[in-house]
């Protein structure tokens, strides 16, 4: 689904992505761990588009969409769920997800099938359908752009620190929502510094430090086999 080849980044003389490598297959869920300022979110910035590769390629589906903006890159079946949460403040729950099926806007019975797909992942967000989405709490925003990406019927989805700055019980209640959307066939690509949620979500996962993988396994191989502190901190695989 996702192949990214020596992937690099650069913030002026900074070199926040130093020729990553990873893939991602269908139906998979994919983790990308590592401490503040690994380069994980630099990386799912420039998959994304937001950010330009200053070397190497990303592909989807065999794709080459490393020099893609943001919009084509959705078009092309990319959605992205940024760890900043920005929902539309003013416009309710529902003319949110509307939004988030902007590209599919001719396909009516699609989109209010979609909808009431969303409603029932998400039950309170079906309770709060008529109201402005600023006024939800951090996690029912959470659970928003969540669905408001869904809504363009990605081929993948990249979720950004979905846990950040909300409390253990409702990280509990997006990471169960993940499991669902992971057990419904949606390939995704994670980062998260929740590193006991993210491996017990994940199949595969990539450990990042400095801009570099420093290892990857299977979700049971790196909780069991490896020293993720020792990693962190730079030590060999």
């Amino acid at each position: 689904m996702l192949e990214v080849v020596d992937l690099e980044v650069r913030y002026g003389a900074i070199r926040a992505l130093r020729g990553i490598s990873l893939t991602v297959k269908k139906g998979e869920l994919v983790a990308l761990i590592g401490a503040n300022g690994a380069g994980k979110s630099s990386a799912m910035m420039c998959i994304a588009g937001a950010l330009k590769a200053a070397g190497g390629s990303v592909r989807l589906v065999g794709e080459d969409i490393t020099s893609g903006k943001p919009e084509s890159i959705v078009r092309r079946g990319i959605a992205t769920v940024p760890e900043t949460r920005d929902v539309f403040p003013d416009l309710t729950v529902d003319e949110n997800l509307t939004l988030g099926g902007y590209t599919r806007r001719g396909d009516a019975a699609g989109l209010a099938e979609d909808r009431a797909k969303m409603f029932a992942l998400f039950p309170r967000l079906a309770e709060r359908c008529g109201q402005p989405a600023g006024t939800l709490s951090g996690g029912e925003q959470q659970m928003l752009v969540i669905a408001r990406a869904m809504m363009s019927r990605p081929k993948m989805l990249l979720l950004d620190e979905p846990s950040l700055g909300l409390a253990p019980v409702i990280v509990d209640q997006i990471f169960a929502m993940i499991a669902q959307l992971k057990a419904a066939g949606t390939t995704i690509l994670l980062v998260e510094q929740n590193v006991a949620k993210a491996l017990s979500v994940a199949d595969r996962v990539y450990v990042m430090r400095l801009g570099r993988i420093a290892a990857s396994g299977t979700a049971a191989e790196i909780s069991a086999a490896t020293d993720l502190s020792a990693l962190y901190l730079g030590a060999e695989p």
